[in-house]
């Protein structure tokens, strides 16, 4: 083909990859853009084209599915009507990256950014002008995405991973445990505003063990298969039964509420509670929560003050008293 004939072909070809992207960026539902102005957009890509060029570029992507909206008269002009996601649903979606503590600062913008690219150019300002990402607390572990690409890797796969832990100190220093862990990946999870990888660990051999994902580095996939996760253990319940990622076993509970209680009860357990009604302004419910280590579900209980109680066992109505008696004690002193 001669160089001549190349050269036509490549305009056609960047030309109606070009009216796309004029139509992605410059059009939405509200804001449509006129033949002339389409034209002056081409040209500043260095593309030059008839009209009638234009009328069978829209008509092709019509044709293959794309919804661009045709208008006539005064306000003549063409716009994309239809696109994967709606303002609203980006507008959440910027929120929950925002939002998220485990998503540094820098990459939180990033992303903020590709999200604002599948809108016009007219909802991506408005999408930036209610999204605010400086001064939340984010974490600080850039390298949290390789890790997590190596750990859906490893769940797929079902092997095993190995990396290093960390905790801070008084001073704000990485204080790493000791030795490599090694554990049999399960499933990611989302709690109390952190992002946690649910695994088999050998030190805690009949309950799942949760790791902070922002808290792990130099994750590697090992070529040892995981194990098997146990029969007996259910991680939707697990999740469920669930104050803290801590790890320790469920026991069953009875707790009394003031009628009033039942919307957060339903936030915290679920809608598959056993409940029942106890009098005019109270009623019961057994539910199973994690009390090896009750501190976070006593906090959970607190906020409530008289208008909740621990009906059994009695060993963890005693076990919150003395958590109640120690705090006073404080205070007293």
């Amino acid at each position: 083909m001669p160089d001549e004939e190349k050269s036509v072909v490549k305009q056609q070809r960047n030309r109606i990859l070009y009216l796309y992207k004029i139509l992605l960026e410059e059009t939405d539902e509200e804001h449509s853009i006129s033949m002339p102005q389409i034209l002056k957009k081409l040209s500043e890509y260095g593309v030059n084209a008839a009209r009638k060029a234009i009328y069978d570029d829209i008509a092709a992507l019509r044709e293959f599915g794309i919804d661009i909206g045709i208008s006539h008269g005064s306000n003549a002009g063409y716009s994309l009507l239809g696109r994967d996601f709606e303002l609203p649903e980006l507008t959440l979606l910027a929120d929950a990256v925002s939002s998220s503590k485990f998503i540094t600062e820098k990459k939180s913008s990033e992303l903020i950014k590709k999200l604002e690219g599948l809108a016009s150019k007219y909802e991506a300002a408005g999408i930036e002008r209610q999204i605010f990402v400086a001064d939340r607390v984010k974490a600080s572990n850039e390298k949290i995405y390789i890790n997590i690409d190596v750990i859906h890797r490893a769940i797929a796969e079902k092997r095993k991973i190995e990396f290093k832990y960390f905790s801070y100190d008084p001073s704000m220093k990485k204080l790493y445990h000791e030795g490599d862990h090694i554990c049999s990946p399960y499933a990611l999870t989302w709690s109390d505003e952190h992002y946690y990888l649910v695994a088999h660990y050998e030190k805690y051999p009949d309950s799942y063990t949760n790791f902070r994902i922002d808290r792990m580095e130099k994750v590697s996939l090992l070529d040892e298969p995981v194990k098997t996760m146990p029969r007996k253990l259910n991680l939707s319940k697990y999740l469920n039964a669930t104050f803290s990622m801590f790890s320790g076993k469920a026991e069953i509970i009875t707790l009394r509420f003031e009628n009033q209680l039942m919307n957060p009860v339903i936030d915290r357990f679920g809608y598959n509670i056993t409940s029942y009604p106890e009098d005019e302004e109270h009623f019961s419910v057994k539910v199973s929560v994690r009390t090896e280590q009750p501190m976070p579900f006593f906090a959970w209980l607190f906020q409530f003050g008289k208008r909740v109680e621990i009906v059994e066992p009695e060993s963890l109505r005693k076990k919150y008293i003395e958590a109640l008696s120690d705090v006073s004690e404080l205070y007293r002193k």
